[in-house]
C-alpha cells in the first residue's frame, strides 16, 4: 500500500499558523464591529497588523478587515472578512480575490448580494503556486470599484499587513509584505 505525500515543510508552517488563527478568531466574526475590543492599533492609514478601527474605515468601499487561512487539499482555504456599507448605497461589495504581489490573480470569491451583517467573512479554495510566498487579498465593490484596505499576508508565517489601497490596485512588491 503507498504511503500518501508528506507536506512540504511551507505546507505545515500554513497549516499551522491558519490553525491558531482560526483558533484564536472563533467565535469574532459575529462580533460587533464598534466594540473596543474588536480591531486592532493599526494606524488610520491602515500600514499595520490590524487594520484601523471601523470607524477609521471608509465604508463606501470594501475594506479588507481580516483574513484567516489554512492549508487544503488543492490550496490555501481562504477566510476573509470585508467591512462595506452594503446597506447604505446602490452598490454592494461583489467580489475580493487573492493576487501575488504582482497583481496576477490566483483566484476569487464573488459576492451576489448585499450583507447586511457587517462585516461578514466568506470562505474560498485557493490554488497557490510554491513560489509565491507573500500574496494580497482585495477587496471590490459594484459602485467604487478598488478602494479601502487591502490585506498583504505571508504565507509561512501567516503574518498580515493592512494597506490602503486607494482607488486603483496599488502595486506592492517584496519589501511590502509583513
Amino acid at each position: 500500500m503507498d504511503r500518501p505525500p508528506t507536506p512540504s515543510r511551507r505546507q505545515l508552517l500554513a497549516g499551522h499558523a491558519g490553525g491558531l488563527t482560526l483558533a484564536f478568531l472563533a467565535g469574532c466574526v459575529d462580533r460587533d464591529p464598534t466594540d473596543p475590543g474588536v480591531g486592532g492599533s493599526g494606524s488610520p492609514e491602515g500600514n499595520g497588523s490590524e487594520p484601523p478601527e471601523s470607524e477609521e474605515l471608509d465604508l463606501r468601499e470594501a475594506n479588507v478587515v481580516d483574513v484567516a487561512f489554512e492549508t487544503a487539499a488543492d490550496g490555501y482555504a481562504f477566510d476573509v472578512t470585508l467591512h462595506h456599507d452594503d446597506e447604505g448605497e446602490d452598490g454592494y461589495a461583489n467580489w475580493w480575490q487573492i493576487e501575488r504581489i504582482d497583481g496576477t490573480r490566483l483566484g476569487r470569491r464573488d459576492l451576489l448580494h448585499a450583507h447586511t451583517q457587517q462585516p461578514f467573512t466568506r470562505s474560498e479554495t485557493v490554488s497557490i503556486p510554491d513560489d509565491a510566498g507573500c500574496v494580497v487579498v482585495r477587496g471590490h465593490d459594484q459602485t467604487h470599484g478598488y478602494g479601502g484596505l487591502a490585506a498583504l499576508v505571508e504565507l509561512d508565517s501567516g503574518a498580515r499587513r493592512f494597506v490602503d489601497q486607494g482607488p486603483e490596485p496599488r502595486s506592492f512588491g517584496e519589501d511590502d509584505c509583513p
